[in-house]
């Protein structure tokens, strides 16, 4: 996903260890890494959610028991920003609260990769301004909006769904339990 990059855009690509949380809740017994790269069209002062997003991405892979490397970009843009995009991708001309874009989707006729030692999720896109309407109409605060529009990208990403009641309603209980109740 190319855009343009800014002075005050934040682009890190950090890589960590979930081995001892891992190793801790006995999911897995091996060093895993995360590739997280962080991209903040917006403003400087959305940079916090960058630290709030890789905490959320370690709880999810420990939920989810996935075992192998990650790769995961997250960007952060504006209504105008994600109205193109959703129009563009999806031919939805308005805008969105999030969109994900998987990079292992299966297409029909495409062998699907499933042998790599990492798995390369995709990209999550949030309006930052969409998140703030729906922080207020929900009231609640904007730091558990942003958990719940990454969580629910990141969880579209590895192929959850919810189109039907059974499957939303196994989504938001997932996503309920990697958030939490803490996160006002």
């Amino acid at each position: 996903m190319a855009f343009s990059k800014k002075a005050n855009i934040i682009n890190f690509s950090i890589v960590f260890s979930l081995h001892e949380a891992l190793l801790n809740c006995g999911k897995i017994n091996t060093l895993m890494r995360i590739e997280f790269e962080f991209i903040n069209e917006i403003d400087p002062s959305y940079d916090q959610y960058e630290s709030l997003f890789k905490s959320l991405l370690k709880k999810a892979m420990i939920h989810l028991k996935i075992d192998k490397d990650v790769i995961l970009e997250t960007t952060l843009v504006t209504n105008d920003m994600i109205a193109s995009l959703n129009k563009q991708y999806r031919g939805i001309d308005k805008e969105t609260d999030v969109l994900s874009f998987a990079f292992q989707d299966q297409v029909l006729g495409e062998q699907h990769i499933n042998d790599l030692p990492f798995l390369n999720l995709g990209t999550i896109i949030i309006s930052v301004e969409k998140a703030i309407e729906q922080a207020e109409s929900f009231g609640h605060g904007m730091k558990r909006e942003m958990s719940f529009l990454f969580i629910h990208g990141l969880l579209h990403l590895c192929g959850y769904d919810h189109q039907k009641e059974d499957d939303e309603k196994k989504m938001l209980e997932l996503q309920d339990a990697i958030i939490g109740k803490r996160i006002k």
